[in-house]
């Protein structure tokens, strides 16, 4: 059965640069590797077509005899080079199942992460809360109590996993490696051991609390420090509060989401805050001060000018929210809503009927702007006319 094109087996185009050509083996790699498909000979197939693709493709030499004679190139029917001892017998470059990984996760995961290694082996995990807070504590910060369910260190054995907290020793089957390695027909495969789990080390006589892995479920309570200022869904790390490492390994980390609920005064915008305030048409009119909240639970007086309308907003300076890592503050923002009068009385009916007759003589100047408007109407239809 034919060939298929190289440029086709891994999914590159013929002008692929070879940055392009590396990051398609990798995908493919993973992907097929028999360690993902135990037991798929398709997959093992597959594998072997990708890993003799990019060892021709990624050789500048032996891409242009590619290129040049095709498949002809490396089966004795065209002069060219031939795939030397690191070719598509084995892995690209001659390297061991562990080099081509480490190549590959070292991009994914920032950095060649080293083998065989217990601390990183056995790291406890990351573990994720939520607060929930008041504005007014957002405000001020707080000090909160929080209860994780997690794995702690077993007080039994110190974290050793050993009973009586003796230390664990170098395991037998790895020689402290943590992997060994095995010849499954072209391909050397480097498994974790499955003695010790990777970490390089066994416990002769197992904790019997723990069972030998070191810690122990139960929920654990923190106090966490919640900063002045906090915004709603802020995400803050406890270096060190996550689940704790297997058989004495560093513990993970514990992120705290901080929720703030919303208020029934205020609304936030950043460091600023925002005050909705209904106010009587006559003080609109007329002129006067109101009372206002602030967020630390005062009072502030804000003097409103005659002939205020709705949406006109008076500032407070400095009586906001307080700045994440500052002594600053936010401003308050009084925000004017003049509320028409309902459910009036016949007194009242009649005042108003006096006041708008008041106006009407006056030419209406109490409502410039209706009147401006309507104005501008009349005109609108006569020039229809």
């Amino acid at each position: 059965m034919a060939k298929q094109d190289y440029y086709a087996t891994l999914g590159v185009a013929k002008d692929a640069s070879a940055e392009e050509i590396k990051k398609a083996y990798r995908k493919l790699a993973m992907k097929y590797h028999p360690d993902r498909n135990p037991g798929d000979k398709k997959a093992e197939a597959k594998f072997k077509e990708v890993n003799e693709a990019y060892d021709v493709l990624k050789d500048a030499e032996k891409r242009a005899a590619y290129d040049r004679f095709g498949h002809a190139a490396f089966d004795g029917t065209a002069a060219g080079p031939r795939p030397g001892p690191g070719g598509f017998g084995g892995f690209p470059g001659g390297g061991s199942f562990a080099d081509m990984f480490d190549d590959i996760f070292s991009d994914l995961m920032g950095g060649r992460a080293g083998r065989g290694s217990a601390a990183g082996m056995g790291r406890g995990a990351d573990l994720q809360t939520r607060v929930e807070i008041s504005l007014e504590e957002a405000f001020s910060g707080k000090k909160a109590t929080i209860r994780v369910p997690t794995a702690v260190t077993c007080e039994a054995c110190k974290g050793t996993g050993s009973e009586g907290g003796a230390g664990p020793v170098t395991c037998g089957t790895c020689g402290g490696v943590g992997k060994i390695r095995a010849q499954q027909g072209f391909f050397l495969i480097e498994r974790t051991c499955p003695s010790c789990g990777g970490l390089g080390k066994v416990v002769k006589d197992p904790c019997r609390v723990c069972q030998g892995s070191g810690r122990v479920q139960r929920d654990r309570t923190l106090s966490v420090d919640i900063p002045a200022g906090v915004e709603d869904g802020t995400r803050m790390r406890v270096a060190g509060a996550g689940e704790a490492g297997l058989r004495g390994a560093p513990a993970g980390d514990l992120y705290v989401t901080v929720l703030v609920r919303p208020h029934p005064l205020f609304q936030r915008e950043g460091a600023n805050l925002y005050c909705r305030v209904p106010l009587r048409m006559t003080t609109a009119a007329l002129g006067g001060a109101i009372e206002v909240p602030t967020i630390e639970g005062g009072r502030a007086k804000v003097t409103i000018t005659p002939g205020t309308q709705t949406g006109d907003q008076f500032r407070l300076r400095g009586k906001g929210m307080t700045q994440l890592g500052s002594a600053a503050r936010g401003d308050l923002y009084i925000q004017v809503a003049v509320e028409t009068p309902m459910n009036l009385t016949k007194r009242q009916q009649e005042l108003l009927r006096a006041f708008e007759e008041e106006a009407e003589k006056a030419g209406d100047r109490s409502s410039p702007e209706s009147a401006g408007f309507f104005a501008k109407v009349r005109e609108f239809f006569e020039g229809k006319g």
